[in-house]
């Protein structure tokens, strides 16, 4: 059977690059699903997009719809015959929907029940008649952050359909968008071939768009962006800064990308580099370069969206562009050395925070008290005085620069001029590295704070944050989270880990808590929920580490209350465990001690004087010995988990012995409690590792 080959293109008006690369994956997502959906085989899908188009590729596909077998279900048998065994109405009625008789249905299993069911044999349909609708719908169905609606018409999609092209192989497939028709025209370049054209075939479409000065596969159009980079920035001895953000960007600002060298005056390179490189980056789409030793020079490379022989023309533009715009960040730079940061710290008090939580200065407030508690607890002890004075001054200075003219103008710069001006202000340089660190990590994947001081902003700033909009009771909901607290939650937790600070959750909520209310019982709603907020983004936190299932759930229920360092030296004790010999054995044992417990019922202590059995007694002296010895609680104490474990799996056989031997529910209550004190008296002991009902055997 031939192969065929689809060629599916929307021309649009420009699309906003942020939309495009979510846009092709669901468009890629979306068509296999229903080309599945409709019995359609098909060999590869290939999407593509430019500012100006959505397009879609599909190849080895049949002519034809295979032919499908499908089943109908109807009424269960009980319902669909009388007592006599006749057709009830119901079943007539089915049979008669489809057009058939009752004597040509069959009784059939579906959810463990009895059905009356049609087996139906449908012919699939011509391919051409079929995807005209299929597309239209793929289209509509396609999701954007925004959509419109334009001239009289009532479709919605992201910009404006201005053509439609739809081949199957050489044939035009017919449909009808809102009253635009398809067709097998397309248009090349808005500006070097506004033309339209005819494509006659689906496989050359790639080239004829290229020969159209569109490179329409954005793969290729990356390719030739950064080999355009590295080439232009070698040749004045230089290598390009590539921020994947902004080159993502560019991919889709562009149809026919050409890369061109230019060139900015030496003078501004006084400036701070990263108010540089966020003026070409952020602001004008630009790369910016450096020279072998990492340090930026005064070029910068363009992406155009024109020929060579525009060169000229674009580089007098950028150089003009940027000349303005790094005059204007020079303007502000110096303007702002004028006043120190301390002297700032007034002015926070006229910057609403947010309306119900008072200004920037009542904020600055209750960090340093944060950050003291921080800093206090995580800091060498032998510079705990100097540390704690760093870190106070680090909290009173930390949010200074939003009031100053770069940070206004450019909001990103916050923390990183920062720490220009504390540094120029002859602040001690631990401060100054602190105010840039306090806002790290800025989103998933980026670096952590370096210094134990920027750590200890860092959560403190965030605790605050989660802990103040709680108790205004403005809590994330559903897909809604207006203020990232879900994200400053993962970075808290990070950074806890990664610094490997012995902190819990449970402490750094209450103390976050403890300055915005004074109602003891608003206080512990609030810290409820929002440990309970932290403890629904630790599956997630866990598995980006790699637990295991099970594994994460056995330490779930302790990771608030524990540091999560801890947690995590848990975890690969755990590990390392189920790889011995003894931990099947130990965790069969202790799993029938748990089975055997009562739910949240208060037992007595143990009393030796009611034993009646050796293998009570035998138990007993063996927990006692491990307890009275302390050595399982020095070893889970200095937190050597994996000794603890080894300790702990020394009781298998006095744990078998004693259920060998001993009929736990004995008919006198007091020896039945003494009995399963004992027992819980052991549980108590191994949950001080993790909850061993909830790991798995090996």
């Amino acid at each position: 059977m031939k192969k065929q080959k689809l060629l599916f293109e929307l021309g649009i008006e420009e699309v906003p690059a942020r939309f495009l690369s979510q846009g092709i994956e669901n468009l890629n997502n979306l068509a296999a699903q229903r080309f599945a959906e409709n019995g359609i085989p098909v060999g590869e899908i290939t999407v593509f997009a430019t500012p100006r188009r959505l397009a879609l590729l599909a190849e080895g596909m049949p002519e034809n719809q295979p032919d499908r077998i499908k089943e109908v279900f109807g009424p269960p048998e009980k319902i669909a015959f009388d007592k006599d065994g006749n057709p009830t109405k119901a079943l007539a009625g089915f049979a008669k929907g489809l057009g058939l008789k009752p004597e040509q249905l069959t009784v059939r299993e579906k959810n463990s029940g009895r059905y009356l069911a049609a087996v139906i044999e449908e012919k699939g349909s011509p391919l051409k008649a079929v995807l005209p609708g299929l597309l239209r719908e793929i289209a509509l169905s396609l999701p954007f952050p925004k959509s419109m609606r334009w001239g009289n018409g009532n479709m919605r999609f992201v910009r404006p359909i201005r053509w439609i092209a739809a081949l199957f192989d050489s044939e035009t497939l017919q449909m009808d968008m809102d009253g635009i028709k398809s067709g097998n025209i397309t248009r090349g370049h808005r500006f070097l071939s506004p033309g339209a054209f005819q494509i006659k075939d689906p496989g050359a479409y790639e080239k004829t768009l290229q020969a159209n000065f569109v490179i329409v596969n954005q793969h290729k159009r990356r390719e030739i962006i950064l080999a355009d980079l590295q080439r232009l920035a070698s040749t004045v001895g230089g290598h390009p800064v590539i921020d994947e953000g902004l080159l993502n960007t560019v991919v889709y600002l562009v149809e026919y990308p050409v890369g061109m060298l230019c060139e900015f005056p030496t003078e501004y390179l006084e400036l701070p580099e990263e108010l540089l490189i966020t003026v070409m980056q952020d602001h004008q789409k630009y790369f910016a370069i450096k020279d072998g030793k990492d340090r930026l020079i005064n070029h910068f490379a363009v992406i155009s969206n024109t020929l060579k022989e525009n060169y000229f023309v674009v580089k007098a533009g950028s150089e003009r562009v940027i000349r303005a715009r790094f005059e204007d960040a020079r303007f502000y730079y110096h303007e702002d050395r004028r006043r120190p940061l301390s002297a700032r710290v007034e002015d926070l008090k006229k910057v609403a925070f947010h309306e119900r939580l008072g200004s920037l200065h009542d904020k600055l407030m209750r960090i340093e008290s944060l950050v003291a508690h921080i800093a206090g607890r995580i800091c060498p002890d032998e510079n705990k005085k100097n540390f704690l004075d760093l870190a106070r001054r680090a909290a009173v200075l930390s949010k200074s620069d939003l009031v100053t003219g770069v940070v206004r103008e450019f909001p990103e710069l916050q923390g990183v001029m920062g720490r220009y001006y504390a540094l120029r202000d002859g602040e001690p340089p631990q401060v100054a590295e602190a105010i840039q660190e306090q806002y790290l990590p800025r989103h998933m994947g980026d670096t952590l704070p370096s210094t134990v001081l920027g750590a200890a902003l860092a959560l403190a700033d965030r605790l605050d944050n989660i802990a103040a909009f709680f108790q205004l009771g403005l809590a994330p909901t559903g897909s809604e989270d207006p203020f990232a607290l879900r994200r400053q939650s993962i970075a808290v937790a990070q950074i806890l880990i990664e610094g490997g600070y012995g902190l819990s959750l449970d402490e750094l909520v209450e103390k976050a808590i403890a300055p915005l209310l004074k109602d003891r019982e608003k206080n512990e709603e609030t810290k409820f929920a929002v440990l309970r907020f932290f403890e629904s983004r630790l599956p997630q936190i866990f598995e980006a580490r790699g637990f295991e299932t099970d594994i994460a759930e056995s330490l779930l229920g302790m990771a608030l209350h524990v540091p999560l360092k801890h947690i995590i030296d848990r975890r690969d004790a755990i590990k390392r465990f189920k790889q011995t010999p003894g931990y099947n054995p130990f965790l069969l044992a202790i799993k029938r001690v748990k089975n055997i417990l009562p739910a949240e019922t208060k037992l007595p202590s143990v009393a030796p004087g009611l034993f009646r059995e050796k293998a009570e007694v035998d138990l007993y002296e063996k927990i006692a010995s491990v307890e009275s010895l302390e050595t399982f609680a020095r070893l889970a104490s200095e937190h050597l988990y994996e000794e603890a474990l080894n300790e702990l799996s020394k009781l298998t056989g006095p744990v078998n012995g004693f259920f060998e031997a001993v009929l736990v529910m004995d008919k006198d209550e007091s020896v039945k409690q003494n009995r399963l004190a004992l027992l819980g008296s052991l549980w108590a002991l191994a949950s001080r590792i993790c909850d061993f009902s909830k790991l798995s055997e090996v």
